[in-house]
């Protein structure tokens, strides 16, 4: 049995749409997919109804990967399994989206600084559909041959301490957790070895979600 509890579809920063994910994962013959876009579900109804139409059988798990600060390090939290017509819960998302938007605007107008003007009307028109994250900024400064790749978008503008970095006001690591159990849903720390901690500050990380209800880790 093949399982994929981590995958984003254009509604966050992924390229696919929830049809062309689950058409990828049917070629790759995974048995149980968890859509988990960046703190929005947007993608799952449509991914629910494409499956009903297929024939080969694959389950979807309605999840989420929500987005949280601890001690300066931005943490993400998957929510798995979450009821995604909860009004509470879709609430709750709608802020974290309005945040987004907050600080997309703010590393805009820090880009205008600099020189690159009108970076959001771009990261939000190929982002289409979806929220605006950094990596669609990344995209455009690479399109517009302002760097090399992605990765020099981060490095020199967009990455902690750089030209156009704004800090985040996520929700703390609990209230992540909070959110995702009034859903129904299992709390999972995402990808804890992509996060640039020290070994004793991961160790704390992983105890720390463990202490306030956290349910699993990637």
């Amino acid at each position: 049995m093949k399982i994929d509890l981590h995958s984003h579809t254009h509604y966050s920063d992924g390229h696919l749409s929830p049809r062309e994910l689950i058409d990828r994962a049917h070629n790759m013959q995974v048995d149980v997919l968890a859509i988990t876009d960046h703190d929005t579900i947007d993608g799952i109804a449509e991914a629910l109804d494409y499956q009903a139409k297929q024939k080969r059988h694959l389950q979807i798990l309605p999840g989420v990967e929500i987005s949280t600060s601890w001690h300066n390090f931005d943490i993400h939290i998957l929510g798995l399994q979450v009821d995604h017509h909860d009004a509470v819960f879709l609430q709750r998302l709608a802020e974290q989206s309005a945040e987004r938007d907050r600080r997309a605007q703010q590393i805009s107008d820090k880009l205008v600084k600099v020189g690159i003007n009108n970076v959001f009307a771009d990261a939000k028109a190929l982002a289409g559909v979806g929220q605006v994250t950094r990596a669609h900024f990344a995209r455009v400064l690479l399109a517009r041959q302002v760097v090399n790749n992605m990765e020099a978008a981060f490095k020199k503008y967009l990455g902690k301490g750089k030209k156009a970095h704004v800090s985040p006001q996520w929700i703390s690591i609990e209230e992540a957790i909070k959110w995702i159990h009034d859903a129904g849903g299992k709390a999972v720390l995402a990808h804890p070895g992509h996060y640039d901690l020290s070994t004793k500050w991961l160790k704390r990380l992983v105890a720390e979600f463990s202490e306030v209800g956290g349910d699993g880790m990637e």
